[in-house]
């Protein structure tokens, strides 16, 4: 029997991604169960086995991804700018999730409501499941720093004021983010491009920061 190509398993991984993604957002995560997913990606019952230990870890792999799309664009904007600011990190975030669609880690095209979705639930797991709080709390400690590390750059160039904790100012863009994200999946907030634009004038009428246009 021919072996599997590369290619080819990751397709079908991808596949299944897809199908639990789609369920999760529409049912949530306890009421789907492993052969709803295989059902939803045309497969038969055992093969999401071949590639995921259990339910928990496809949750895990999309949790990530959903938060990946945010915060990659962030990383990417700290390791180029040394003047950045609180309304650029916010920016960043939130523009890759300003469509429709939005392209994963991968580079696979997923629908944004179905990406966001699952992050909301995902929240509630945390509650509830210490291995996935772990986790998330790592992921949560390393953007952090990361922003953090921005704002200090910042404040070197000029546009970030000079009182402004980094530890604490990063928590502060990261309830942002958050707040967007649970906003956008609850209550329909999709006016990205307004919700960027009103940080940007909230936070200058603060007196919070310097932003560049």
């Amino acid at each position: 029997m021919p072996r599997i190509t590369d290619d080819r398993r990751a397709a079908n991984r991808a596949r299944i991604v897809a199908a639990a993604r789609r369920r999760f957002s529409r049912d949530g995560f306890h009421r789907t169960s492993m052969p709803d997913i295989a059902r939803e990606a045309g497969v038969s019952v055992g093969a999401p086995y071949r590639y995921f230990a259990g339910k928990e870890e496809i949750i895990v792999e999309i949790a990530s991804g959903a938060f990946r799309v945010m915060f990659d664009p962030v990383e990417r904007l700290v390791d180029t700018a040394g003047d950045v600011t609180v309304g650029n990190l916010v920016a960043a975030a939130i523009e890759p999730v300003s469509g429709e669609v939005a392209v994963d880690g991968t580079g696979e095209a997923v629908p944004v409501d179905e990406l966001l979705r699952c992050a909301v639930q995902a929240w509630g797991e945390l509650l509830r499941n210490p291995g996935l709080r772990q986790q998330a709390e790592a992921g949560f400690e390393h953007v952090r720093r990361r922003i953090a590390d921005a704002l200090r750059n910042g404040q070197r160039a000029g546009s970030v004021p000079a009182d402004l904790d980094p530890d604490r100012g990063a928590r502060v863009v990261m309830a942002l983010l958050h707040g967007f994200v649970l906003q956008y999946t609850t209550f329909g907030l999709d006016d990205t491009a307004g919700f960027t634009r009103d940080v940007r004038i909230a936070l200058n009428d603060a007196g919070l920061l310097r932003d560049h246009r």
